[in-house]
């Protein structure tokens, strides 16, 4: 029993550690960056911002208070230990919020600039604390509702869809319609850095080749393009012919290349192409579990 809270206590301890981290990338994306020069990045911190922008109240303490009600949502909906750990998160992020407003210093040079890196900010602090399963309430809480029911949603794609309001809004409270088009890059930004920090950077194609040559196909990727190829057997379904198709993995980079090399081999061949968000092994980022 003394192990198992001991254990537990490590954890707790490294999830609080994760969301200062997180929370601390994130106050500087929201204030160095987004807040001084009018853009609103979406999610609540988006409506505390513009909040802070009407009334002065701060971005933290406005944010923690809008998540009130969405924490009750939460504990119906996903359950009291994403609750509790929700809860945990927002509250750090909150007083971190506050905190580095009276900290960092502010830039508004080039407002393209300050989405840019608003966004880079903003996102790889959401990404640390989702790597713990936690999250900072809000869309975020949106966004996993949707992945409820939509599971195949990349995380920061599934924020974007919901914060899309926050935008259109952001430019009738600044009333300027560059507020809108400078969140949008913000958060895109935001998304993509999102989704490369959790679902990995080694991102490629995956190739399926269908060809009477397949054996022959196999060996060149091996040995010209120093990747891995699988047959699996297969049957035409109109010919009712047996034969195997090429099940292979590459970079990006690589696809051109593997694309003449078939052509070369087989130009009656036919290939399935699909985007790989994430492809784990040898060659490419090797399978661990990092959240333990």
């Amino acid at each position: 029993m003394n192990h198992l809270s001991a254990e537990q206590a490590k954890v707790w301890l490294t999830d609080i550690l994760f969301d200062i981290a997180g929370s601390t990338l994130y106050a500087v994306g929201v204030h160095m960056f987004t807040a001084p020069n009018h853009i609103a990045p979406g999610g609540v911190t988006g409506i505390a911002t513009m909040i802070n922008y009407l009334l002065g109240a701060p971005i933290g303490t406005v944010s923690l208070l809008i998540n009130i009600p969405l924490l009750f949502l939460s504990f119906k909906l996903l359950g009291k230990a994403m609750t509790v750990k929700t809860l945990k998160s927002v509250f750090i992020m909150s007083l971190i919020l506050n905190v580095m407003n009276f900290i960092l210093p502010v830039y508004t040079k080039n407002p393209l600039l300050a989405a840019l890196f608003g966004g880079v900010g903003i996102g790889a602090g959401l990404a640390i604390i989702f790597m713990r399963g936690g999250t900072t309430g809000g869309t975020d809480i949106a966004a996993r509702l949707l992945q409820l029911k939509f599971p195949y949603i990349p995380m920061g794609r599934a924020m974007l869809l919901v914060d899309c309001v926050v935008l259109i809004t952001s430019s009738f409270v600044y009333r300027q319609l560059e507020s809108a088009l400078y969140g949008l890059i913000a958060i895109f930004t935001c998304t993509r850095v999102l989704d490369s920090l959790l679902y990995g950077v080694d991102v490629g194609k995956m190739v399926l080749v269908i060809s009477e040559k397949s054996q022959e196909i196999s060996k060149a990727i091996i040995n010209d393009l120093d990747r891995g190829a699988t047959l699996l057997a297969g049957k035409g379904a109109y010919s009712g012919n047996d034969k195997y198709v090429v099940l292979s993995a590459v970079r990006k980079n690589q696809f051109h290349k593997l694309k003449n090399l078939v052509y070369d081999i087989d130009p009656r061949a036919f290939i399935i192409v699909a985007e790989a968000g994430e492809i784990m092994g040898e060659g490419f980022k090797p399978i661990q579990n990092k959240t333990k």
